[in-house]
């Protein structure tokens, strides 16, 4: 969850509010090209601290012991994360593997709903949250859409750049320019979703205007949000960026949807972390700088058709 403020974002920009997830609806997969602990070894249980990354020292001693830092994410939005023969690909899975070379472990991802990510965060089920999920002020501090506080909230490895996008069924039937020309009509979304807030945003922007509010859907997935846009139901969806661009791109081999008009609120995504593992939020910020620096996080965005949300530099909590 663009906002993944995405942005599945305070609601690309794809972080969830809190809510309870639904375990039983999750799916545990494991993101391609899995790192071993290069240098290391085990003994009963234990990796050794003869890792040879470059920055596994620095590393908390759980995950230097297990190997393994477990990542939640909602796998629904290419090319940032998606799932594809059983498993987890795109540009977070990606990154993560980058990552993990400069980490010397292990990323393990686990799909579930997007907008329950920071509460399985906060409640210890995830180590980080990896999901295209925009860095606020909301989400750092756990408030609703009304500034009332609704839980604990994280802090933030900025990694990446993207914005609201709106796109329609391909040939734009209704003459959908900008995000402007949603008053009145009708809008798909993923719930709990920066851009989701975003279309909540123009639409007290078209009644102060004097227009009729956005008629705005909110679904549990991305994927049924797409449908509704497909089939004519709404007259167009939003999403982030990079999302709604691929989408124009590779669904129904390009003949499904377009991109209209130019993205919008753009903001950093970030990747969450709980208030409570600083050490661990710090040395994320050291490997995203070591990826940037020796080349490796533009190849995985090159990759993925994504270069144009790409950063100079890893921030900690620089989403407004």
């Amino acid at each position: 969850m663009t906002a993944r403020t995405t942005r599945r974002t305070p609601a690309k920009h794809r972080i969830a509010a809190a809510g309870t997830i639904a375990v039983a609806g999750t799916m545990l997969l494991t993101a391609c090209g899995d790192q071993t602990n290069s240098g290391s070894t085990k003994t009963g249980g234990e990796t050794t601290s003869r890792n040879s990354a470059p920055l596994f020292a620095k590393l908390p001693e759980k995950y230097q012991k297990s190997g393994v830092i477990k990542v939640g994410t909602n796998a629904e939005y290419a090319p940032m994360e998606s799932v594809e023969n059983g498993k987890i690909v795109g540009v977070d899975p990606d990154l993560a593997e980058a990552l993990g070379k400069q980490l010397g472990v292990r990323f393990t991802f686990t799909s579930g709903s997007f907008d329950g990510l920071i509460t399985a965060l906060n409640t210890g089920r995830h180590d980080i949250a990896m999901s295209s999920i925009t860095d606020n002020k909301q989400r750092q501090e756990g408030l609703d859409e009304k500034g009332n506080k609704l839980g604990k909230g994280v802090d933030f490895v900025d990694y990446f750049l993207a914005g609201t996008a709106v796109y329609t069924k391909k040939g734009n039937p209704e003459g959908i320019m900008s995000i402007e020309d949603l008053c009145g009509r009708t809008t798909a979304v993923q719930r709990g979703t920066t851009y989701e807030a975003t279309l909540k945003k123009q639409s007290k922007a078209c009644e102060a205007a004097g227009k009729k509010a956005v008629d705005i859907e909110s679904f549990e997935n991305d994927t049924e949000a797409q449908t509704r846009v497909k089939s004519g139901g709404a007259v167009a969806g939003v999403n982030d960026y990079p999302v709604a661009l691929d989408l124009s791109r590779k669904s129904g081999g390009g003949k499904d949807f377009e991109v209209v008009g130019e993205q919008v609120d753009a903001g950093p995504f970030g990747i969450a972390v709980s208030k409570d593992n600083t050490a661990l939020r710090d040395v994320l910020k050291e490997a995203v700088d070591a990826i940037i620096a020796d080349g490796s996080y533009k190849k995985v965005l090159d990759k993925w058709g994504a270069g144009t949300g790409a950063i100079d530099k890893a921030a900690i909590n620089g989403g407004k």
